[in-house]
Protein backbone atom coordinates (compact mmCIF):
# COMPACT_ATOMS: atom_id res chain seq x y z
CA UNK A 1 0.00 0.00 0.00
CA UNK A 2 2.88 2.36 0.78
CA UNK A 3 4.25 1.85 -2.76
CA UNK A 4 0.96 3.08 -4.21
CA UNK A 5 1.15 6.45 -2.42
CA UNK A 6 3.56 9.18 -3.45
CA UNK A 7 4.00 12.33 -1.36
CA UNK A 8 5.60 15.49 -2.76
CA UNK A 9 6.40 18.40 -0.52
CA UNK A 10 5.24 21.54 -2.31
CA UNK A 11 5.95 24.42 0.00
CA UNK A 12 7.32 25.16 3.45
CA UNK A 13 5.91 28.20 5.21
CA UNK A 14 5.86 29.57 8.71
CA UNK A 15 2.15 28.77 8.83
CA UNK A 16 2.63 25.13 7.86
CA UNK A 17 3.58 22.71 5.10
CA UNK A 18 1.85 21.94 1.81
CA UNK A 19 1.96 18.43 0.35
CA UNK A 20 0.66 16.78 -2.79
CA UNK A 21 -0.47 13.20 -2.27
CA UNK A 22 -0.63 11.03 -5.42
CA UNK A 23 -2.39 7.70 -5.28
CA UNK A 24 -1.33 5.35 -8.01
CA UNK A 25 -3.94 2.89 -9.28
CA UNK A 26 -3.66 -0.73 -8.22
CA UNK A 27 -4.00 -2.01 -11.79
CA UNK A 28 -3.63 -0.65 -15.29
CA UNK A 29 -7.26 -1.48 -16.20
CA UNK A 30 -8.52 1.01 -13.55
CA UNK A 31 -7.57 3.86 -15.88
CA UNK A 32 -9.98 2.52 -18.50
CA UNK A 33 -12.97 3.27 -16.26
CA UNK A 34 -12.40 7.03 -16.43
CA UNK A 35 -11.77 8.06 -20.02
CA UNK A 36 -10.18 11.45 -20.45
CA UNK A 37 -12.11 12.37 -23.60
CA UNK A 38 -15.87 12.05 -24.06
CA UNK A 39 -17.10 9.30 -26.35
CA UNK A 40 -17.35 10.32 -29.99
CA UNK A 41 -20.83 11.27 -31.13
CA UNK A 42 -22.37 9.71 -34.15
CA UNK A 43 -22.98 11.88 -37.17
CA UNK A 44 -26.46 13.38 -37.20
CA UNK A 45 -28.56 13.30 -40.33
CA UNK A 46 -30.31 16.35 -41.73
CA UNK A 47 -33.68 14.97 -40.58
CA UNK A 48 -32.44 14.49 -37.00
CA UNK A 49 -31.02 18.01 -36.94
CA UNK A 50 -34.29 19.38 -38.33
CA UNK A 51 -36.28 17.42 -35.73
CA UNK A 52 -34.08 18.73 -32.92
CA UNK A 53 -34.43 22.30 -34.20
CA UNK A 54 -38.21 21.92 -34.34
CA UNK A 55 -38.27 20.52 -30.80
CA UNK A 56 -36.13 23.44 -29.61
CA UNK A 57 -38.49 25.89 -31.36
CA UNK A 58 -41.47 24.20 -29.66
CA UNK A 59 -39.77 24.49 -26.27
CA UNK A 60 -39.00 28.15 -26.94
CA UNK A 61 -42.60 28.87 -27.96
CA UNK A 62 -43.92 26.95 -24.98
CA UNK A 63 -41.66 28.90 -22.63
CA UNK A 64 -42.66 32.18 -24.26
CA UNK A 65 -46.36 31.30 -23.92
CA UNK A 66 -45.85 30.43 -20.26
CA UNK A 67 -44.07 33.73 -19.60
CA UNK A 68 -46.85 35.65 -21.36
CA UNK A 69 -49.44 33.74 -19.35
CA UNK A 70 -47.68 34.64 -16.09
CA UNK A 71 -47.48 38.30 -17.16
CA UNK A 72 -51.18 38.34 -18.02
CA UNK A 73 -52.02 36.80 -14.63
CA UNK A 74 -49.84 39.38 -12.92
CA UNK A 75 -51.56 42.24 -14.78
CA UNK A 76 -54.97 40.82 -13.92
CA UNK A 77 -53.98 40.56 -10.26
CA UNK A 78 -52.72 44.18 -10.33
CA UNK A 79 -56.05 45.30 -11.83
CA UNK A 80 -57.98 43.42 -9.14
CA UNK A 81 -55.84 44.94 -6.38
CA UNK A 82 -56.30 48.45 -7.80
CA UNK A 83 -60.04 47.94 -8.17
CA UNK A 84 -60.32 46.65 -4.60
CA UNK A 85 -58.29 49.62 -3.31
CA UNK A 86 -60.53 52.04 -5.21
CA UNK A 87 -63.67 50.35 -3.83
CA UNK A 88 -62.31 50.53 -0.29
CA UNK A 89 -61.40 54.17 -0.79
CA UNK A 90 -64.88 54.94 -2.13
CA UNK A 91 -66.50 53.07 0.75
CA UNK A 92 -64.33 54.96 3.23
CA UNK A 93 -65.23 58.26 1.57
CA UNK A 94 -68.94 57.44 1.66
CA UNK A 95 -68.78 56.42 5.30
CA UNK A 96 -66.85 59.56 6.23
CA UNK A 97 -69.33 61.72 4.33
CA UNK A 98 -72.28 59.99 6.02
CA UNK A 99 -70.71 60.49 9.46
CA UNK A 100 -70.03 64.14 8.69
CA UNK A 101 -73.60 64.65 7.48
CA UNK A 102 -74.96 62.97 10.62
CA UNK A 103 -72.80 65.19 12.84
CA UNK A 104 -73.84 68.29 10.94
CA UNK A 105 -77.51 67.29 11.21
CA UNK A 106 -77.15 66.66 14.95
CA UNK A 107 -75.41 70.02 15.39
CA UNK A 108 -78.15 71.73 13.40
CA UNK A 109 -80.85 70.07 15.53
CA UNK A 110 -79.03 71.04 18.73
CA UNK A 111 -78.66 74.62 17.52
CA UNK A 112 -82.34 74.91 16.60
CA UNK A 113 -83.28 73.40 19.96
CA UNK A 114 -81.05 75.92 21.80
CA UNK A 115 -82.41 78.78 19.72
CA UNK A 116 -85.98 77.69 20.41
CA UNK A 117 -85.21 77.44 24.13
CA UNK A 118 -83.64 80.92 24.10
CA UNK A 119 -86.61 82.34 22.18
CA UNK A 120 -88.99 80.78 24.70
CA UNK A 121 -86.94 82.22 27.56
CA UNK A 122 -86.94 85.69 25.96
CA UNK A 123 -90.70 85.49 25.36
CA UNK A 124 -91.25 84.65 29.03
CA UNK A 125 -89.00 87.57 30.06
CA UNK A 126 -90.91 89.84 27.69
CA UNK A 127 -94.18 88.67 29.23
CA UNK A 128 -92.86 89.36 32.74
CA UNK A 129 -91.57 92.80 31.68
CA UNK A 130 -94.90 93.57 30.08
CA UNK A 131 -96.70 92.42 33.22
CA UNK A 132 -94.39 94.54 35.41
CA UNK A 133 -95.05 97.57 33.16
CA UNK A 134 -98.80 97.03 33.38
CA UNK A 135 -98.61 96.66 37.12
CA UNK A 136 -96.52 99.80 37.36
CA UNK A 137 -98.87 101.70 35.06
CA UNK A 138 -101.89 100.57 37.07
CA UNK A 139 -100.15 101.63 40.33
CA UNK A 140 -99.13 104.96 38.88
CA UNK A 141 -102.55 105.43 37.35
CA UNK A 142 -104.17 104.68 40.70
CA UNK A 143 -101.93 107.07 42.59
CA UNK A 144 -102.57 110.00 40.30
Amino acid sequence: MASEIQVKELDKRASGHAYEVILSPSAQDAKGEFPLSPPKKKDLSLEEIQRKLEAAEERRKSHEAEVLKHLAEKREHEKEVLQKAMEENNNFSKMAEEKLNMKMEANKENRTARMAALNEKFKEKDKKLEEVRRNRETKEGGEN
